[in-house]
């Protein structure tokens, strides 16, 4: 559907911006104005651990209540979203090409299960291609539709940053991960860290910061208990919601091969993981 400017649909956290587009096109909802909205944006190349704690931030989140906003991109932004969709919550993914374009190619299950617990939104007309200059633009929808912003993993130049400083613009909260002072990929957040933004030290703060509290915390309404112990949920979080092929589950695994192939297989018996091919696996 197309909602406009005028529109009474409009977004509020939109109409209270600059620079924001006249028309949006949309698959699924918008936010809704009493909508808790956390984003979570980071490198498309990220590392393990950034992996995990875009989707244990999602998750924690989206339990109560807070609907996830990325754009769908490889890395953070699609364990954000397949962290929120995990536990039964909200999501929201703005793309930087028309809605009729799933890019990456390789996102297709978010892509078809994102409309159902949120929404797809962009400013581009269908058939627009993913263009390198799209996705800057994206990203003042991002933070404009967020009440804050977390960055999880960015090098020194990256797209998560432009989120940053218009969310800082739009007199957003912006909070980063800390990492190794060598480590590349923790350049940005330490960078935002020094230059003010909030020290992300666990999901409870983002929570208390957006004013939710144990007393009052919503549930997603979906049972969380994965049942997992630490080996396994180590290995879980290395399988994408997309098909991965065992050799990259292996590389990312911090256990040795036996172990994880023994854990996958466990995680097939219980139901949490299906393999769609031989050696070929994915999130159920």
């Amino acid at each position: 559907m197309e909602i406009r400017k005028n529109d009474k649909n409009w977004p509020k956290r939109l109409r209270d911006q600059k620079g924001m587009p006249d028309l949006l096109y949309v698959k699924g909802d918008l936010p809704k104005k009493e909508e808790k909205t956390a984003a979570i944006v980071g490198a498309r190349m990220c590392s393990q651990y950034g992996r995990q704690q875009a989707c244990r931030y999602a998750r924690a989140l989206a339990e109560a209540g807070v609907s996830i906003i990325s754009g769908m991109a490889r890395g953070v932004d699609s364990c954000a979203h397949g962290g929120a969709l995990e536990v039964g919550g909200r999501t929201y993914a703005v793309l930087g090409c028309g809605l009729d374009i799933c890019y990456p190619a390789g996102n297709r299950n978010l892509y078809e299960r994102i409309p159902e617990r949120g929404g797809l939104i962009s400013e581009f007309p269908m058939g627009t291609k993913p263009l390198g200059r799209h996705f800057p633009m994206r990203n003042r929808i991002i933070s404009a539709l967020s009440d804050i912003v977390l960055v999880v993993e960015a090098k020194e130049k990256s797209g998560s940053l432009i989120t940053a400083d218009f969310a800082l613009e739009q007199g957003k909260d912006v909070y980063a991960l800390p990492g190794r002072v060598t480590d590349a990929l923790s350049a940005g957040c330490n960078r935002l860290i020094a230059q003010g933004a909030g020290l992300a030290l666990s999901p409870e703060m983002l929570l208390e910061a957006l004013g939710i509290t144990e007393k009052n915390r919503k549930s997603s309404g979906k049972n969380t208990k994965m049942g997992l112990a630490t080996d396994n949920d180590l290995v879980y979080s290395c399988v994408d919601l997309q098909p991965k092929e065992l050799n990259r589950i292996l590389e990312e695994s911090p256990l040795t091969a036996e172990q994880t192939m023994e854990i996958l297989l466990k995680l097939q018996m219980e139901g949490k993981i299906l393999e769609v091919f031989r050696n070929c696996y994915v999130k159920v």
